[in-house]
């Protein structure tokens, strides 16, 4: 019997009750290769003692101070920190538990920015299907994952979604990616014409897809063109960079390889590790400025804003992943994976798509790789994926819906930035064998 609410109320999970580098252990002693992170999380593996002495010295020192008395001095040298690695432009920082509340508060600072600066006509926020940026209300109103949406569609405020960029499903033969990218930025630019002149706030777009889509990359030139025409309108550009960023993708900002500066970015998962729960949101000059000559306070704030001891780990975090070299491991260590998730699925015939950047990478599951019909939603071969994995010692990270919302399955791969090439040959080889399980029971 267990007196918590369970995501699922028919099953129990198992117990962990250890960690050990880049796996789980549970109360049975069977060990979990974390070939997803949890959820994209813990990038640094499980157990690190440089992270747990961090942890361990803050809480020493000081536990908690409210932010509406106190700043404290780790949670200015890790603001400092992040501005210092960020995309040209960003300069400050604000601190929040999670990926959702990150969001939360990049909605309200995008939305206040126009109250300060004198266009409160401003209200309609613009984001694509297919997407996720999280489970509060907020969020989940810009989010386009149609599941989660839909019990609570009455409470959301109205948005509007454009197309995503899937390139498998999406591109049509006549046309090359680069122009792909165009037919969505030329989508984009009609649509804020549509809804009027000065009324859009934002431009919402994870910067490479995550639960949702499966690790959806931008095609070359689409999101340099979705900047201008963001600038054309008058609109900010907030990048969700909560699953894809701080060096899940290969480089600190999953940006960077795009030329491309947001107003806003939102980042959680690796930027704690895991280690404590942490989230932030990263904003311009340019908004702070309105901020500071306007009301000169941003009006938001949770009880747990700049929690030191998760500032304290977080700032431990982004400097072993510097001084370990990990950003150049998952460089290497994801071109290892990718490569022999090609050579070993890469003619499996419901294997659709393989795709990703560093070490985040994902399988879209097909029925027919011709035509690249989906499996019937009722299989829910995602959840038998998870299964047959967790049964073999490995944990990923597969979703249903990925096509429209209903039809459609993928699993996300999203290791630690600490594995070694013997972890990559025992991931493809239970990811085989877990595949194998799956599809073969159907």
């Amino acid at each position: 019997m267990t007196a918590i609410l369970h995501r699922s109320t028919h099953t129990t999970p198992p117990r962990a009750v250890a960690g050990e580098g880049a796996f789980l252990i549970d109360d049975q002693g069977r060990r979990y290769l974390d070939a997803s992170g949890g959820a994209a999380v813990s990038c640094l593996g499980h157990s690190h003692p440089a992270i747990i002495a961090a942890i361990r010295e803050q809480a020493e020192r000081l536990c908690y101070a409210h932010t509406s008395f106190f700043t404290t001095e780790v949670a200015e040298s890790l603001a400092s920190h992040l501005v210092a690695h960020a995309p040209a432009g960003l300069s400050h920082a604000y601190f929040v538990s999670s990926g959702s509340e990150a969001i939360e508060a990049a909605l309200k600072m995008a939305r206040q920015y126009f109250v300060e600066i004198g266009q409160p006509q401003r209200s309609v926020f613009v984001s694509r299907r297919q997407s996720y940026h999280g489970n509060t209300l907020g969020a989940l109103a810009v989010g386009g994952n149609a599941w989660r949406r839909a019990p609570f569609a009455p409470l959301l405020i109205d948005t509007v979604q454009v197309a995503p960029c899937y390139e498998y499903r999406d591109r049509r033969a006549d046309e090359t990616a680069v122009q792909y990218g165009e037919r969505l930025v030329r989508e984009l630019d009609e649509t804020f014409e549509r809804i009027g002149a000065g009324r859009v706030i934002a431009f919402l777009a994870e910067t490479v897809g995550g639960a949702t889509g499966g690790v959806l990359e931008p095609v070359p030139g689409y999101l340099r063109g979705v900047r201008e025409v963001c600038d054309r309108h008058g609109v900010l550009l907030i990048l969700d960079e909560v699953m894809c960023g701080m060096g899940r993708c290969g480089t600190r900002y999953a940006c960077e390889p795009e030329g491309v500066s947001p107003d806003i970015v939102t980042i959680a998962k690796g930027l704690g590790a895991g280690y404590q729960p942490i989230g932030a949101a990263l904003l311009s000059q340019r908004l702070f400025d309105a901020f500071r000559d306007g009301s000169g306070f941003f009006q938001h704030g949770h009880t747990y804003l700049g929690h030191a001891i998760a500032c304290a780990a977080a700032l431990a975090v982004q400097r072993t992943i510097d001084s370990e070299s990990l950003l150049d491991n998952v460089q290497r260590r994801g071109a290892h994976l990718e490569q022999r998730l090609r050579e070993t699925f890469g003619d499996h015939p419901n294997v659709g798509d393989i795709r990703g950047r560093g070490l985040f990478l994902a399988l879209e599951f097909v029925a027919d790789r011709a035509t690249k019909a989906p499996f019937d939603p009722a299989l829910r071969l995602h959840a038998r994926l998870k299964a047959a994995a967790m049964a073999r010692g490995l944990m990923t990270y597969p979703m249903g819906g990925t096509v429209d919302g209903r039809q459609g399955d993928h699993l996300v791969l999203a290791p630690p930035f600490i594995i070694d090439e013997t972890h990559v040959e025992l991931i493809v080889e239970r990811l085989a064998g877990a595949i194998a399980d799956a599809i073969g029971g159907l």
